[in-house]
């Protein structure tokens, strides 16, 4: 079938098309009422099924005779390990796992807290939960104890399962009394701290909660698999928000594997028994979707990686991974195949790697520029998918859906939109856009499967976020525009839209022309405040390696750039080079921070920042060129 007939029958009756997908899930008890509306005429799927995540994604498996294929290989180069699991041999571990959890006092109902770094436990301890109608709410390891904290006080966990350390680039971070500083914070107590010693040198400083891992594993029965209402949240899982409380997104559970499961055959194209290689980290919706349960429900080889796309040893990390694993299809940010860029412009670790296994290169969890996409695809000859979703979604929205038909790729855009999700460009007004007009992001309802089914304990604020700004659709919060063949160009967050004397402007296009300079390897556009024309945008760069040019030219050639492919509108006049970005830990770009600093306004640091050094590196440059508030 091809893929506008595909996603016409989504969208026409979603009903039927998604009954027609749950016939791929092993119900306990199979829904009889496909599609409802709670109080808020809110969609509802599959509410009186039965399931278990943990059943479909492991013991089905082992029931279908496949017990002896790989379920996971973990490749951890900054402790040089690499380990592969059978399904039975994960089975066994989750399932004494889960019973340990009971043995503690947990049942259906409870929820758990997970602080780990990227092993194959921290997969264990989710689908242990899930295994007993636990829910859990993963908590990247990176988090300080403060905002580990309000997600304690929020999900109120009756246990937290942590290891004794993560590590960073050559360096050990010690997770234990960052979770024991977290406790005494929290108003909420959990019961338990259940610590997986990992031996590698890390304090652990013992408390009376303390459970070990290790000995609760094997002093612990196998539990069975607990049936669960297809509403039951299978987990929580927070996103930062405007107002700078973490938002609790809830993920039912049979919508949601539904979902997972028809997205790895329909828009990844993944065949069962292949591998597949999401680099991300549990902590965030990716590493939940699509290094947890996705591959796994699809019974695909998963890849648990700790590292880092450089520096772990080096830029050739990727390739080895995906050479050495045999990996079919890979996901990962734009971010870390720009920083890959950055130190092997020429591509040359990548000659030294065979690579003819991969089938598909995927891309999102912030825009693909096209000078990005072009240094990949020249470098490696398969599509290369720039594609765009949320941890609200929890899978893909706009994608060229590679399991139905392979469509011409566009740069610019992340494609056309997924089945089940009718996504339109709406005006100020709620009026429907025609093409090439931007306006806001919005979808139709009903949203398809999947998709999150609240806020935890937070009603309100769930509508005023995402019902209540346009009747009958949810809010995106992010801009675009459709093209006339049905492309959709995301051009970032609404707030991103700068305005120059009454104009428009997208920073996202002018980052995609400063980015197309020989001599970037990366940039944020951001707009400042001017006294004359309300903003004006300013152009922060990262030079590649070896690049010999004067901070005058590149400026001049930035600025001409873009005023000619822009016009004189876009105002363009200062380009600033740093050193390095502000980013948060995965990879996003913290343009609302940088604008605040160039600005001189009041700002709060965000939790989720990569390294804080980095404001006081961006800031005396900007006091340096005199840019925004620092002006003589």
């Amino acid at each position: 079938m091809k893929y506008q007939e595909f996603y016409q029958k989504s969208i026409e009756n979603p009903e039927q098309f998604w009954a027609n997908q749950a016939e791929a899930i092993n119900w306990f008890k199979a829904p009889e009422t496909i599609l409802s509306y709670d109080h808020n005429n809110y969609p509802v799927w599959y509410k009186d099924a039965e399931l278990n995540a943990c059943y479909l994604a492991v013991d089905k498996h082992i029931e279908d005779g496949f017990g002896e294929q790989t379920a996971i290989i973990y490749d951890s180069p900054v402790t040089q390990t690499v380990k592969k699991y059978t399904y039975n041999q994960i089975k066994s571990e989750i399932a004494k796992l889960a019973g340990g959890l009971q043995s503690l006092g947990l049942e259906k109902g409870d929820t758990v807290v997970i602080y780990m770094p990227m092993i194959p436990q921290a997969v264990f301890a989710m689908l242990a939960c899930a295994r007993i109608g636990v829910t859990h709410s993963v908590v990247f390891g990176g988090f300080a104890p403060h905002e580990l904290a309000i997600r304690i006080d929020d999900c109120k966990p009756k246990a937290i399962i942590t290891a004794s350390s993560g590590i960073e680039i050559e360096r050990l971070i010690a997770y234990k009394p960052l979770v024991d500083e977290a406790i005494e914070l929290a108003e909420h107590k959990p019961q338990n701290v259940v610590i997986l010693n990992r031996k590698l040198g890390a304090r652990i400083p013992f408390k009376k909660y303390d459970i070990d891992y290790d000995a609760l594993v094997y002093g612990s029965e196998e539990a069975s698999c607990v049936p669960v209402n297809g509403q039951h949240p299978l987990y929580v899982l927070y996103t930062s928000g405007t107002t700078g409380k973490p938002k609790g997104i809830v993920r039912d559970t049979a919508g949601y594997v539904t979902a997972l499961k028809f997205s790895m055959k329909y828009i990844y194209g993944v065949n069962e028994g292949e591998v597949f290689w999401a680099a991300s980290d549990v902590g965030w919706v990716v590493g939940h979707s699509y290094i947890a349960y996705g591959p796994l429900l699809n019974r695909n080889t998963t890849v648990v990686f700790e590292g880092k796309p450089i520096r772990t040893p080096d830029a050739s990390t990727f390739w080895r991974v995906i050479s050495e694993h045999r990996v079919s299809v890979m996901f990962t940010a734009p971010t870390a195949i720009r920083a890959i860029k950055k130190e092997d412009p020429n591509g040359e670790f990548i000659k030294q790697y065979d690579l003819s296994c991969l089938r598909t290169q995927f891309l999102a969890g912030e825009r693909c520029d096209i000078s990005t996409l072009e240094w990949y695809r020249s470098h490696i000859p398969v599509p290369a998918i720039d594609h765009w979703w949320q941890t609200e979604s929890g899978w893909p929205m706009i994608c060229n859906m590679m399991g139905v038909e392979y469509l011409p790729i566009k740069p610019g855009s992340a494609g056309k939109s997924v089945s089940g999700y009718n996504i339109q460009i709406l005006g100020e007004n709620g009026q429907e856009l025609g093409p090439n007009e931007e306006g806001y992001v919005v979808i139709k309802l009903p949203l398809p499967p999947g998709t999150l089914t609240g806020l935890w304990n937070d009603e309100m604020r769930f509508k005023m976020g995402y019902l209540n700004k346009f009747e009958g659709y949810y809010f995106s919060g992010d801009g675009g525009f459709k093209d006339e063949d049905g492309y959709i160009y995301i051009t970032g967050r609404v707030d991103d839209v700068i305005n120059v004397a009454g104009h428009r402007l997208s920073t996202a296009e002018m980052e995609e022309i400063v980015s197309s300079h020989h001599s970037v390897a990366e940039c944020a556009v951001i707009g400042i405040n001017d006294e004359l024309k309300g903003q004006i945008p300013l152009a922060l760069v990262v030079t590649k390696s070896g690049e010999d040019i004067e901070h005058f030219q590149l400026q001049h050639e930035i600025v001409q750039l873009v005023r000619e492919q822009i016009g004189a509108v876009a105002s363009l006049k200062d380009v600033v080079i740093v050193q390095r970005l502000p980013k948060t830990r995965s990879g996003k770009i913290l343009r609302k921070l940088l604008r605040s600093i160039a600005d001189g306004e009041n700002f709060q640091i965000p939790s989720t920042i990569d390294d804080e050094a980095i404001i006081d590196e961006v800031t005396e440059v900007l006091k340096h060129d005199k840019i925004g508030c620092f002006k003589s």
